[in-house]
Formats: structure tokens, sequence, C-alpha cells
């Protein structure tokens, strides 16, 4: 691996700096190059490349709003078995005083494409500046150019003009379809044929702006260096901005003065609560296909809830 690395990016010297990390899905290792030190995120599942490719999408459109933190992504290499994904190194640690900051840092993120809508509806009305000024930047729809992977589950990122439709059929029919081929659970299908009726309700009255998210902030994915929060590891898409603050609620980390910042900038709508726990909803079912049925009983609850 070492050697192809070194042909890959052109460098002499690659040496281990002894940092390494390991996840539920890949394992990490820095070197120093000629150019600088660098992390190699490494997995040999024959879907690796897809995953990897993913990431290093969401990286570079997160870099690209200048909004928040995040390693740089430098290439993904493909090896005889899985592949190996380079980034930049960032020396961090658990994300502590800088919480507030991730919370309007995060904010800003979600607005991004807002404001630079509104920013374009302004010039299209501003005299001498027509469709010629329009900013291929700008995104109207939900999905994304690549699929993404939340955890190693690919997501169906296809573009849909509806987010209701996107988030129902691509992520919470998707996860359930595959509780069904693996578990062939009675329960969960008879709960799901109900519930997806009712999710339109949940968005009465809600706008609904593209907004590009970060897709598994929990905090195992933040963290701070020196100069600030740091994000990492994202399955991104532009979608609903709540629907980012689901997983963040399920295991704890963000502190009161993260959801201050937030909201500050992005107010909880009217049903908030609701959608919360049917944002959740999608994490719980994603982590019963991962890890098994120790998730199946919060699923089952947060369904029956839905439907009271």
């Amino acid at each position: 691996m070492e050697a192809k690395l070194k042909q890959e990016l052109g460098t002499s010297r690659l040496r281990s700096t002894g940092h390494s990390s390991g996840g539920c899905i890949s394992e990490g290792q820095s070197y120093d190059t000629d150019s600088g030190r660098i992390f190699v995120k490494i997995n040999h599942k024959s879907e690796a490349k897809l995953m990897f490719d993913g990431e290093m999408a969401s990286l570079e459109a997160i870099l690209k709003t200048s909004t928040i933190k995040v390693p740089k992504p430098v290439k993904v290499i493909e090896l005889d078995r899985g592949c190996v994904f380079v980034m930049e190194h960032l020396d961090m640690k658990c994300l502590s005083r800088h919480s507030q900051h991730l919370g309007e840092q995060l904010a800003d993120m979600h607005l991004y494409n807002k404001r630079q809508l509104e920013k374009l509806n302004k010039d299209q009305q501003t005299i001498g500046k027509g469709a010629e000024q329009v900013d291929s930047n700008v995104v109207v729809k939900f999905g994304f150019d690549v699929s993404t992977c939340c955890g190693y589950l690919p997501q169906a990122n296809d573009w849909q003009e509806d987010w209701v439709t996107f988030f129902t059929r691509q992520r919470l029919d998707h996860q359930l379809n595959l509780i069904e081929k693996s578990y062939g659970d009675r329960e969960s299908r008879e709960l799901w044929a109900k519930l997806q009726l009712q999710i339109p309700q949940f968005f009465k009255d809600v706008e609904i702006v593209p907004a590009l998210i970060h897709g598994d902030l929990w905090s195992g994915n933040v963290g701070e260096c020196a100069e600030g929060p740091v994000i990492f590891d994202p399955a991104s898409f532009y979608g609903h901005s709540e629907y980012e603050l689901g997983i963040a609620g399920m295991f704890g980390g963000f502190g009161k003065s993260f959801y201050s910042a937030y909201h500050e900038k992005i107010p909880k709508a009217p049903g908030f609560a609701q959608r919360h726990q049917l944002y959740q909803l999608f994490h719980y079912l994603n982590h019963w296909n991962h890890f098994g049925g120790s998730y199946r009983g919060s699923s089952i609850r947060i369904m029956k809830d839905l439907l009271k």
C-alpha cells in the first residue's frame, strides 16, 4: 500500500507518524510526506471506492461554502483490495470550548445555499442583470451529484424537487426495504404502511430551501483544533436543515451553547419536535441495518409515537 501511495502522491517520503485511528467502518493512519502531513483512511471492502468518492465530494462541497472547517481532500486511490482516501491531517481533540462556534458555523453552512439563492434573485431583478448571471452553484432541488454513504450503506441521492418525496422514498423507504429484506419484520412493515401516508402533514406550512448538510453529524464526527471547530466523515446531500439535528440529538456530545447558537440563526419552525423524531427514525433504522436488532425497539417506538 505504501508504495502505491508514494507513486500516486508523487512523494519520495512517506513516514508513519504513529497517529492512527479506527472506527466502525474504516481505519486511519497519518504520514509525513514531501509536501506535509496527510491522513489516510483505509477500507478493504469492495464498496470502498463508492464510499470514499462520496466522502470526497462531500468535503469539497462543504469547503466551497467557506463556513466551517473540514479536512481538505486530496485523492481517492484504489488498491488491489479496497481503497484509500487521502486528506489533510488536522491536529484535533474532542469538541469543548468551540461548541458555540460549531452551532454558528453549522447554521451558516445550512444557510449558504439559501443566501446564494436570495442573492441570485436580487441580481436578476436588478436592471442590466439577467439570465446570464445565473449562478450554477445555486441548488434548487434536493439530492446530490453522487451517492454518499451514511456508515457503509449507499444513499440514493437522485435529485427531487420536493423534500417530502425525497426523504420518504430515498431515505425512510429505502431503509425499511433493507430491513424487510434482512429481517422480514412484520410490525415495522405494518407501521410504515400507515406512517408514510401521514408524513406530508408533518411539513404543512413549512418552507424548506435545499441546504447542504453534513449528513452524519454525531459527536464522533466533530472535533476542534486551535482555530475552531472541525467536522469530518460527511455523508452530504442537499436536504432540510433540520435533518442534521436528528442524529446530533441521539448520542449526546452537543452542549446547550451549540443549540442556542444554531437556533439563533435558524429558529425552530412549528412542528419541529415531530420532524425531529422523524429524522431520528432514519438514523435508528440505519443503525438497525448496520448493527442489528438492538436498534429495532427504538425504531418501532418512534413509528408508534408519530402515529399517535
